[in-house]
């Protein structure tokens, strides 16, 4: 029934008011918290790092805005078909996402400090951005509607996700950057970065060719995040203990 798919209708104003508060209190926690603690359990907390983490959100939403010009002045006719999805504009747009590595390396030169307060930093700035920017407004939204939807918590997760993601995006573009960087290192790093870059693309692409559900499509996106964040975490520790 639309019970075992996740979908349930509350009635009476009581009832409902109450369950809808705890859904949204539930999302909003779990999409949160990790970046709390994160900020924390970091050495953010000991530098005070707060509006260094604002100032790398603003970093953010200024690369946005120029992506969002660059697509909108040079590719403006990537409307495809309905129900056909358009790999070359896709992977134009994950090319154009490029510009994100400039911005966190333009973060991270701004900030003195050791190699793992500089990727905090702009790590934290860049997720929390974003799960304001393109989270919030749907949790908000969506999440305190009577209807209980399984989507909102998928949308929590995924900014779990994309935390972890933009730390191992941080510390590659960090190990990239450096001019003492061994030879042997810049072929793995890069690629790394290839990948964290097209991983989007590459996300799409496999949903609309082999028709997998959204938790599927979210599991096998956490376990690629998951590969190459304990690949990157294996990278900065032989780099920096090898120093």
């Amino acid at each position: 029934g639309e019970g075992l798919r996740g979908r349930g209708r509350v009635s009476g104003s009581g009832p409902a008011a109450a369950m809808t508060l705890l859904q949204l209190g539930n999302c909003v926690a779990l999409a949160y918290s990790p970046l709390l603690i994160a900020y924390r359990r970091s050495s953010l907390s000991e530098y005070n790092a707060f509006w260094r983490c604002v100032q790398a959100g603003a970093t953010y939403l200024f690369v946005q805005l120029c992506k969002m010009l660059f697509l909108a002045t040079f590719f403006p006719t990537w409307d495809a078909s309905i129900g056909v999805y358009d790999f070359v504009g896709e992977f134009m747009k994950s090319t154009v996402d490029l510009a994100d590595l400039v911005g966190l390396h333009l973060v991270m030169s701004r900030n003195a400090g050791k190699g793992d307060y500089k990727i905090m930093v702009a790590a934290m700035g860049w997720a929390t951005a974003e799960l304001v920017m393109s989270r919030c407004i749907p949790l908000w939204v969506g999440a305190r509607g009577i209807e209980f939807d399984w989507k909102y918590i998928q949308i929590s997760f995924d900014s779990n996700i994309s935390l972890i993601h933009y730390i191992a995006m941080a510390a590659l573009v960090w190990m990239f950057s450096r001019y003492d960087l061994p030879k042997h290192y810049r072929l793995p790093v890069a690629a790394l970065l290839g990948l964290s870059v097209y991983k989007a693309f590459l996300m799409e692409s496999v949903i609309h060719i082999f028709v997998v559900g959204s938790w599927t499509a979210l599991l096998v996106k956490a376990l690629v995040t998951g590969g190459v964040s304990l690949s990157t975490l294996l990278l900065y520790i032989s780099l920096v203990h090898g120093n």
